[in-house]
């Protein structure tokens, strides 16, 4: 009988969950679990790291969040920001004040990143078109000049450093959109959250991207997708929400892309990675995540990490 291989020792990458993968989109919605079973769930998962999610799912008070985080052995990765900045300077007000509530929550929390998704080009509810798929090179600049700027406020004020996170749905999704992003930000400014199943529900290769740009890969969000249920999202257009709706991304690992092989590439780079398990399932039953969660920490110790 032939030994099995043993594993590769992922040592560089620190493995999490998010509230995401508990059916968790909104601050407050009554399809969701509480947080505190989200807390509870997640810690008996086996997992030490988390995100905040939603502002205003979790406790918005350090003291409070640091004490129910604290007692089931959880830590803070990252906080989650939404922009729009490739409307231009008219936006930077409106974006700052929803960033730095954010931002100052994520410091107090002791984490050092803060995920920026890009907005949507259609509501993700509705599927109402909000306005054109592309943007002008016009609103290219503007995108490019006030996500640096972004960076720099972000690091100056609050010490944490900005990962632009790709997800469909809005104009940072495919292989050509998120080059172009990177190739017209500064490094030392903007890295990259690389959402594997965002990703290659845009058409991208995710081991292909942190092998070519690997010094701007600063964050890894780990999900899959349905082959079968993405080739039916793209042949009739379906909007990003029912498409989760639909079961488009679904647990590792019977979906693509393959995870030991984004992991491998990511501990090659030989940097501290957090790798946060995101498994989109709004709307879902209270009783579904826990089991997946429980699997998928599984699988991903299976692979090393």
């Amino acid at each position: 009988m032939t030994p099995l291989s043993p594993q590769p020792s992922l040592s560089r990458i620190r493995i999490g969950s998010a509230p995401d993968s508990w059916g968790v989109w909104f601050p407050d919605d009554p399809a969701q679990v509480p947080w505190q079973r989200f807390l509870d769930e997640v810690a008996q998962s086996g997992y030490e790291w988390i995100e905040l999610g939603p502002y205003g799912y979790l406790p918005t008070d350090p003291a409070v969040l640091t004490e129910e985080t604290a007692r089931r052995g959880l830590k803070v990765s990252a906080g989650t920001v939404f922009t729009g900045l490739h409307h231009g300077e008219a936006v930077w007000e409106k974006t700052w004040a929803h960033v730095a509530d954010i931002a100052a929550l994520t410091q107090a929390m002791g984490a050092s990143h803060l995920v920026v998704i890009p907005s949507f080009w259609r509501d993700d509810k509705t599927g109402e078109v909000l306005e054109p798929s592309t943007l002008t090179p016009a609103q290219w600049r503007d995108l490019t000049s006030l996500t640096e700027r972004l960076g720099r406020e972000v690091r100056e004020r609050y010490g944490l450093r900005i990962v632009v996170h790709p997800h469909a749905d809005t104009h940072v999704d495919t292989e050509e959109n998120v080059v172009r992003l990177l190739d017209g930000t500064d490094a030392d400014l903007v890295s990259l959250c690389l959402d594997t199943g965002h990703y290659a529900y845009c058409g991208g290769d995710s081991v292909k991207l942190i092998e070519t740009y690997g010094e701007r890969i600063g964050y890894l969000h780990l999900k899959q997708v349905d082959p079968e249920v993405l080739a039916d999202v793209r042949a009739k257009g379906t909007p990003f929400g029912p498409a989760v709706a639909q079961g488009v991304m679904c647990e590792p690992p019977s979906g693509v892309p393959a995870l030991g092989p984004v992991l491998e590439a990511a501990q090659r780079l030989d940097v501290d990675l957090f790798a946060i398990v995101e498994q989109d399932m709004y709307p879902c039953e209270p009783d579904r995540p826990l089991p997946i969660a429980v699997r998928t920490r599984a699988f991903l110790r299976s692979c090393g990490a």
